[in-house]
Parts: structure tokens; C-alpha cells; sequence
């Protein structure tokens, strides 16, 4: 069977998007006060995200809804418009490690018994998917970057204190692992 380059598999693989444990979220947050509620119980608004890979890790980073502040705000290292912002942004601040198991595939097919409401959610992601996927490698460059920003200490302390501190969630994520018996993974992009 012909293997893919590594870096032609990393070009051809499209984001998905999931939604995270709430239960997973909660355990990080016991150790680090940034990671971010998943607020589950809205369901038409789960917390939803991409996941790829930084420093060997599965990291999911979570998307949030348009709001009209996004459309006068700048992209930051940890901040970056979705469609300049018309679509929502990602918060790579909020990006936590995360196991496989811990996710869950957000299913985007507009079913007939579908309301308005929902169906307009569902164009919503799968526009902010087509964005997400057509501007892999800034999101992947971004992350990457803010990644190293913080876990070498480079960071402003207003940056440090709004993101997720990836080395204390990194060691949570063996704990939950090894509590849940649940193997470690390699990062990739999912």
C-alpha cells in the first residue's frame, strides 16, 4: 500500500468540527481557570471547535458565534476573524490538549424536520467550516505560534492571563488519560 508524504497528508486533511466533554473541561479547569465552559445544556449553541496538532498533542480550539464587536476587532496571536468576522472567530487562547475520546463529531446535515433557527446555525458552520478549511495553514501557523509564545515564556502577562496555560493542561490531559484508561495519542490533524 503507497503511504502519503507527511506533509502532502497534512495539505489533503479537511477540519472537522466537535464538540468537547464537558466533564473533560471541567478536570482542566480544575487546574487551570482559564479553560473555558462548554456549555452543553445550549443546544443550539454547542461549544464547538477544530482540532489539529501542536507539540505532539490533539489541541481543540474553539469557535465563537458572529457578534457585531467582531466585525471591529483586530486578529491577535490568539484571536482570528472568521470571514472578517462576519462568521465568528476562533479563540486559540482557549485551546486546550484533547483526548479523541473526548470528542464527539458535530453533524451539520439540514434535516427536514429542522427549524429555522437551526437551519441558519447549520449554514452558519458550514460557512465558517469552508473558511476554516480554506485557511488551514494560517489557523495551524497561528496556533503553532501562540503555542510557543507561551510555553517559552515570551508572552505579555495580559496574553498569559487570557489563555489556557497548555503546559499545566498538557499534564492534566496524562492524568485523565491514565485515570480513564485511555491510550496517549499522537497529535494530528482531525
Amino acid at each position: 500500500m503507497h503511504k502519503l508524504n507527511p506533509l502532502l497528508w497534512r495539505i489533503c486533511m479537511n477540519f472537522s468540527f466537535y464538540r468537547i466533554s464537558a466533564d473533560y473541561c471541567d478536570f482542566l479547569r480544575k487546574a487551570d481557570r482559564c479553560v473555558p465552559y462548554t456549555m452543553e445544556q445550549k443546544a443550539t449553541r454547542p461549544f464547538v471547535g477544530i482540532v489539529f496538532s501542536v507539540n505532539g498533542y490533539n489541541y481543540f480550539a474553539p469557535l465563537t458565534s458572529p457578534r457585531l464587536k467582531h466585525l471591529h476587532m483586530k486578529n491577535q496571536v490568539d484571536f482570528l476573524k472568521i470571514n472578517g468576522g462576519v462568521w465568528g472567530a476562533i479563540n486559540f487562547n482557549n485551546m486546550i490538549p484533547v483526548h479523541i475520546n473526548s470528542l464527539q463529531k458535530v453533524d451539520m446535515k439540514i434535516l427536514p424536520t429542522d427549524k429555522k433557527a437551526d437551519v441558519d446555525y447549520k449554514n452558519l458552520l458550514a460557512n465558517q467550516l469552508s473558511w476554516c478549511n480554506a485557511n488551514k495553514e494560517i489557523i495551524l501557523a497561528k496556533a503553532k505560534k501562540l503555542y510557543n509564545i507561551i510555553t517559552h515564556g515570551k508572552a505579555r502577562p495580559e496574553l498569559v492571563n487570557r489563555c489556557c496555560n497548555f503546559s499545566i493542561d498538557e499534564v492534566q490531559y496524562h492524568i485523565y488519560c491514565k485515570a480513564h484508561n485511555l491510550n496517549i495519542e499522537a497529535g494530528k490533524n482531525l
